[in-house]
């Protein structure tokens, strides 16, 4: 059984227990409703069990037929040829026949960037481990692309022009012109360079692909995390409402974002909009965030609302007079954003550049193309909360980078040792400096990223 049909079943048994309490308190209505959520549950596992099964026994006749092996063959070759690639490249051995062979004959090869394609095995595992729980991509709208630049159109308001009344044997009217806007994007070049050791590259096959693997999601997911949180407030710049207490977070819903939205809205918010929204008690009380029956780590603003937690980091607080504004972002970011993604990723190899040879390591660099744009803008609020402070405000380390600039040293030998690594660990960064060295050696290694995210 996999992981999300185990999730499924806990969330059963949570809402049979939900349905014995309400019972035994005499909340027999409340009951009633729980028992139709637990057939809906109960409906969906058992949908979704046929197809695990039909996928196992599909599994089965190509192990009994020797397909599946076949498979699983030609899998580990390609991802014994990738690793004996890299090794080559830096002089740890040599790609055989058989090797060049099979990187030959995969599509993937070579693209646009040059350098060496990863196999798809391997995008599709790194894929999965970038979209974990703390993974803002799994929000908003991904649409795989196989160009470099492209548009779509969609259309405005569809959903609001009703038909005319029709009599019968007339002639039908003609339908108000639709409002149609084309979405442009041009996918840009992300990376940066994972330095590794030369006892790294002396392993096996399989522990280089699993310490890639990691890093490379890591990395893929802050910059995706970053992309979205900046194109948030790209959208919402100006137009952000203030909140003080529950009427102002009921209006947003209620009033401020359109009904169609306002189904399908969530909460995403930093640790600090997070503990706010934790903390406010209706008038009876009781707490307004409650967790979600059905999802027992999650929870729902006013039952409703799925609240989504990042970091501070990843969302900073704005520092203001008298204290700090916390982000609490509400809407459907699924209708808001797209990314458009074009599911590559190619590397280059080398030992000797920079200061690589003098540090006996080997740098990996990294690039995949992505683009983001906003779709809707009217599907998302900003909402802001001022919490005030003794210190002024002094105490949020409010760092908001922006996406498409390039900073120059001069900019970055102003920052502390500290602002640095957490500027460059924001931008999606591999700062493999620490606030602990040398503040020379930090702003040497945010140059040296930023240069290759550009793709220098």
């Amino acid at each position: 059984m996999n992981e999300e049909l185990k999730k499924m079943l806990d969330s059963i048994k949570a809402k049979k227990q939900e349905v014995r309490d309400l019972c035994k308190a005499g909340k027999i209505k409340d009951a009633a409703k729980a028992k139709d959520e637990l057939k809906e549950l109960q409906a969906q596992f058992d949908l979704l069990y046929d197809l695990e099964q039909d996928k196992l026994d599909d599994m089965q006749q190509k192990a009994a037929d020797g397909t599946a092996k076949k498979i699983v063959d030609q899998t580990k070759k390609i991802a014994g040829a990738f690793v004996n690639a890299i090794k080559a490249a830096v002089g740890k051995g040599d790609l055989s026949a058989e090797d060049k062979e099979i990187l030959n004959s995969m599509n993937e090869g070579k693209d646009e960037d040059g350098g060496l394609t990863v196999p798809k095995d391997i995008r599709t595992a790194v894929k999965e481990l970038r979209r974990s729980e703390d993974a803002l991509e799994n929000l908003v709208n991904v649409e795989r692309v196989t160009t470099l630049s492209g548009s779509r159109v969609i259309e405005r308001y569809a959903d609001q022009t009703p038909f005319d009344n029709v009599d019968e044997a007339a002639e039908f009217p003609e339908v108000s012109t639709p409002q149609f806007e084309k979405i442009d994007y041009k996918v840009k070049k992300k990376g940066g360079i994972l330095k590794v050791t030369q006892e790294l590259l002396s392993d096996t096959a399989e522990n280089i692909i699993g310490y890639l693997k990691k890093w490379i999601a890591k990395k893929a997911k802050a910059t995706r995390n970053f992309m979205i949180i900046a194109k948030v407030r790209e959208i919402t710049k100006d137009a952000e409402v203030p909140v003080v207490g529950l009427d102002d977070l009921k209006k947003i819903f209620n009033i401020l974002l359109d009904p169609a939205i306002a189904l399908s809205a969530c909460v995403v918010t930093n640790q600090d909009g997070y503990n706010w929204l934790d903390t406010l008690k209706d008038k009876d009380g009781k707490y307004i965030m409650q967790p979600d029956p059905t999802k027992p780590m999650s929870t729902l603003l006013f039952g409703k609302y799925p609240v989504k937690k990042v970091g501070n980091k990843t969302m900073p607080s704005v520092a203001v007079s008298g204290g700090y504004k916390v982000p609490i972002v509400c809407g459907d970011l699924k209708e808001a954003i797209t990314i458009f993604d074009r599911e590559t990723l190619t590397i280059d190899i080398s030992s000797t550049a920079g200061k690589l040879w003098e540090t006996d390591q080997t740098g990996i660099k990294v690039r995949e193309r992505l683009d983001i744009q906003s779709v809707d803008e009217e599907a998302i609020i900003m909402a802001e909360h001022l919490i005030e402070t003794s210190d002024g405000g002094a105490a949020v380390a409010s760092i908001e980078p922006e996406e498409k600039k390039i900073y120059t040293q001069a900019e970055i030998e102003k920052l502390s040792r500290e602002k640095i690594v957490a500027l460059g660990t924001q931008l999606g960064y591999t700062m493999t400096a620490t606030a602990a060295d040398e503040k020379a050696a930090v702003v040497a290694d945010f140059m040296q990223q930023q240069a290759a995210a550009q793709g220098e």
